[in-house]
């Protein structure tokens, strides 16, 4: 393997984790489809996701969650399960997709930098539904949901496509994310000096 397409190899690997940040199982029904057509070789041993039983139950999966995020109390339960989820499902479909790398670089690299850019995405987005329960009183999490569900869909069809691309957007993402975290905290922080005095 070329310099490059391990290069690719890793970011396609990053790429679908980090969008396991935004949903769990979206991108793993994405990577789960490109391998049952064809279009997406699997590591050996990660041949079970692109079966037809796998793209199934993971198509099950993927209706429930986005669902669930549209209710009230609910979406933050879920933001709770889905941290450490979104660690594995990034290290599960990091390591999928790695193919023709060595077992230490790829469980290194998936563990690592899938499952960590997993968590962070989660992380990042967990906090912008709790800021945003706590000054819309709920009334602006769906908004956060569908933001969440096409930065999974988005972010996951663009490793597939153009897996620099996605790390980049991804990038852009936790940028502007942790801006308007820190912008609402100021936001916040007069109005409760306000209250006090």
């Amino acid at each position: 393997m070329s310099d490059s397409d391990l290069a690719l190899s890793i970011a396609l690997g990053i790429g679908l984790a980090a969008a396991t940040g935004f949903r769990v199982f979206l991108p793993m029904l994405i990577t789960s489809a490109a391998a049952y057509s064809g279009h997406l070789p699997l590591g050996e041993n990660f041949a079970w996701l692109g079966t037809a039983p796998a793209l199934a139950m993971l198509g099950v999966a993927t209706v429930v969650e986005i669902f669930a995020y549209y209710i009230p109390g609910v979406d933050n339960l879920l933001d709770t399960l889905a941290t450490p989820a979104a660690f594995v499902a990034g290290t599960i479909v990091s390591a999928a997709v790695m193919t023709d790398v060595s077992p230490m670089l790829k469980w290194t690299t998936a563990i690592i930098a899938g499952g960590g850019i997993a968590g962070v995405t989660q992380g990042v987005t967990a906090l912008l539904r709790a800021k945003s329960t706590m000054f819309t009183a709920g009334v602006g999490n769906p908004v956060v949901a569908t933001a969440e569900l096409g930065g999974s869909l988005l972010v996951s069809l663009l490793a597939l496509a153009a897996p620099i691309i996605a790390l980049l957007a991804v990038g852009v993402f936790l940028w502007f994310a942790v801006r308007l975290i820190r912008k609402i905290a100021r936001r916040a922080r007069p109005a409760n000096t306000e209250a006090s005095g």
